[in-house]
Formats: C-alpha cells, sequence, structure tokens
C-alpha cells in the first residue's frame, strides 16, 4: 500500500510515520509537509533516503501542490496538515486557520476525488464539540452536535462538514476522526503537557488559566496511532470515530504530576487571567471505535501515569530537541501562555 501523509512532519504526523515505517515494513509512505513552524524536519530525520520513506514539501491549500503529491494515486491520504493551537486562533488571527483547516481539506477532497483515490482519513478534534459542564458524567458521542467555541475550533468543524458533503454529494470516500488532547514524544512545546515538562526542569513557573480546573481527556500519540491505522484498514466509509483514552485530567492535576516526576515543588504553579471562550471539560467516547474496529487504547486512565512519566524521560533526555524547536517558532507564538 502507498499512502499519502499530510502533515506528516508535525507531532502526531510524525509519530504516524513512524508507526506506520515499524508496523506495515512494506507500505511505501510519502510526507507531504509545508514544513510550518510546527512541521520539524528533525521528527524523521532517520529516514531520510531509507526505502519506503519520501518526503515532498508543499501546501495542502495549493491545488498544484497537491495534485502533484496526489497524481501517482496513492491507496490512501491521511491528513494531519491543520494549524492547530487554539491561543494562537484567539490572539493572533484567524486566517490561517481558516486557509489550512478549511481550504486546504477542500483542496484535498477535490483531488482525492479527480484522481480516484480509494480512502482519504481527515484527523479533526473533539474541541468541534464544544464543551461538557464539570459535572456531568456523560462524553462527546459520534452524535453529538457540533458547537465550537474558539476560531481553531469552528475551522476544523468548517473542514469536517466539507468532508460530510463531499461523501454524501459525490461519494468520496472519506472517513472522519475527532481525538482527545494526544501527548508524547516529539510534542511541540508550544502545547500544555511539554510546556509545563520545559518550564519545570528549568525552575520556572507553570502558568494555569482561570482556576486550573480545566479536564481534559489525554491520549498518548501511539495509542491515537493505533485507532488511525485500524480506521484506515478497516474503517466504514462515510463514518466518524471518535478516539478517545477516558483519562479525564484536569490541567492543575497534570501540572501537579509534572512536578511530581520531576522532583519540583508545587510552589512552581501559578494561575493567569483565563483565556477567552475556554471550554471547561472535554470527554470523549471510544466504544464505537472499540465495538466496530475492536481497538483499546494501551495507555488508560489504569496506566496514564506510567504515558506521562515515559513523556518527561523523552523530553528530559531531548532538550536540544526541544530548544531548536522553540527557536524555529520564534515570533510565532510570543503571545501564548500556554
Amino acid at each position: 500500500m502507498k499512502v499519502v501523509v499530510t502533515g506528516g512532519s508535525g507531532f502526531i504526523g510524525s509519530n504516524f510515520i513512524r508507526y506506520i515505517l515499524r508496523e506495515r515494513p512494506d507500505w511505501d509512505v510519502v510526507n507531504f509537509d509545508a514544513l510550518t513552524y510546527a512541521g520539524n524536519p528533525e521528527n524523521l530525520a532517520e529516514f531520510e533516503g531509507k526505502p519506503h520513506y519520501w518526503f515532498f514539501k508543499g501546501d495542502i491549500a495549493n491545488p498544484v501542490d497537491v495534485e502533484n503529491a496526489l497524481k501517482y494515486k496513492p491507496d490512501a491520504v491521511v491528513d494531519f496538515a491543520a494549524e492547530s493551537h487554539v491561543d494562537r486562533s484567539i490572539h493572533g488571527g484567524a486566517s490561517e486557520f481558516i486557509r489550512t483547516n478549511v481550504s486546504g481539506v477542500q483542496t484535498l477532497l477535490e483531488a482525492v476525488k479527480k484522481f480516484e483515490i480509494p480512502r482519504y482519513i481527515h484527523i479533526s478534534t473533539d474541541e468541534v464539540y464544544g464543551a461538557l459542564p464539570l459535572d456531568s458524567g456523560e462524553p462527546f458521542t459520534e452524535e453529538t452536535a457540533f458547537q465550537p467555541n474558539s476560531p481553531y475550533s469552528a475551522s476544523k468543524a468548517a473542514g469536517d462538514l466539507l468532508c460530510r458533503a463531499y461523501f454524501k454529494t459525490y461519494g468520496t470516500p472519506v472517513i472522519v476522526t475527532h481525538a482527545a488532547n494526544n501527548y508524547g514524544p516529539y510534542h511541540f512545546p508550544e502545547k500544555l503537557i511539554p510546556f509545563f515538562i520545559m518550564r519545570a526542569m528549568k525552575d520556572e513557573a507553570l502558568p494555569l488559566y482561570g482556576d486550573g480546573k480545566y479536564v481534559r481527556d489525554w491520549l498518548h500519540v501511539e495509542d491515537h496511532c493505533a485507532a488511525i491505522l485500524a480506521v484506515l484498514e478497516r474503517g466504514t466509509l462515510g463514518e466518524t470515530y471518535n478516539i478517545g483514552a477516558d483519562n479525564e485530567i484536569a490541567n492543575i492535576d497534570i501540572a501537579k504530576m509534572i512536578l511530581k516526576i520531576l522532583g519540583k515543588p508545587e510552589s512552581l504553579l501559578t494561575y493567569v487571567t483565563d483565556r477567552p471562550g475556554h471550554d471547561r471539560r472535554y470527554a470523549i467516547s471510544m466504544a464505537k471505535i472499540e465495538r466496530e474496529l475492536g481497538w483499546k487504547p494501551k495507555y488508560d486512565k489504569t496506566n496514564f501515569e506510567q504515558g506521562l512519566r515515559e513523556t518527561v524521560e523523552w523530553f528530559k533526555s531531548h532538550q536540544d530537541w526541544s530548544a531548536r524547536a522553540v527557536e524555529r517558532s520564534k515570533g510565532v507564538n510570543e503571545h501564548i501562555v500556554v
């Protein structure tokens, strides 16, 4: 099988390519990435020049780039390419998010339709569903209505709806996935867990928005990769699959766990003004993908701390990588707190 992976030099995309090359060593993988600040060539440098891996620099919102990448008719496209930082969509403007997450998706869908590519897997987020109250035991399901509360999540919801429209109108072979918050190796330092790890290692304050009690469902990136492979191989066209791990944890508790792992004092915790439209709680049901595709997370609530500890150890041993990643983002995320 030949697979084109868009956004393959980013956090989840690079982990997925690494996972595919390990688990399906006879597959061919094309990494199609624009190499913006979050697309890091270092993430897959070990595969350059190796069999079964190719890199193609291009922009998913550019029809010429997309057609050049897809004209050889791969068996599937897995689309990770996205502008994904919520704070940057709020404070830095939404135009880049609309261009990549909406226009880029439409450009890919047109090419998938034109070249009759058999499968297009669109990777999205649970944030399209909006927020859940803290006292609710109910998770998001595939039937939950979209209620995005940030420019980022609104742009992702728009891309998801384009996928639905192309499937219904043209029969374009689309499958959409909505995942919980990811963590793990190669996580870009602007995101909460690596941001806290890096600051704690330097004895710097860990800033928490509001009361710090914002709850997220945390999904290890390798579990996410295994789920996407299951969707790619066995998912039903036109369907949506939610991917979670039943790890509902408040940001303040994540921060305390990181401090404990690193042997740092809780006095490093600090509170800052909340961000606009901050969703209180995310929780996502994995019942459908478990029932229909037989996927289960390895790092569920029984061993989340193990996964977090392994992530902390990865960042401790890759501080040079983190420093270079931060350098790449200078001038892009100067307004970011977390």
